[in-house]
């Protein structure tokens, strides 16, 4: 992979981590103030149900933390951009779609195919 094209995705992903953990930082303040008391237990429940969601949002947040902090690492090691499981090139253009990938098209496709097959 091109040199440009490694400090395209370590500025992409860098970028991109620096937003979420502004998030996160966030979502935990927020956490932290006093509950509120709800008089209508309707409110109570929608408040519940917002804080839920929001938890459920983070949880798939720090898990795309952890990816790309192991994307930028595979940057630094220079195992970006290779299929870890047939160790081809994975394409620009993929990589640009999902730049934490660690496959092919034709490796990922395969796999779900499998999982399809066996029903997971």
């Amino acid at each position: 992979m091109k040199k440009e094209d490694l400090e395209y995705f370590h500025t992409l992903l860098t970028e991109r981590l620096n937003e979420l953990l502004k998030h996160a930082d966030s979502t935990v303040t927020g956490m932290t103030q006093p509950k509120e008391n709800f008089a209508d237990p309707t409110d109570r429940a929608s408040h519940e149900a917002e804080r839920s969601f929001e938890l459920r949002i983070r949880d798939r947040e720090h898990k795309l933390i952890k990816k790309i902090k192991k994307a930028l690492e595979r940057i630094e090691n220079g195992t970006f951009g290779r299929c870890e499981t047939c160790e081809e090139e994975i394409s620009i253009e993929r990589l640009k779609a999902r730049p934490v990938t660690t496959q092919c098209i034709e490796c990922k496709t395969r796999e779900e195919d499998m999982e399809n097959a066996l029903g997971l």
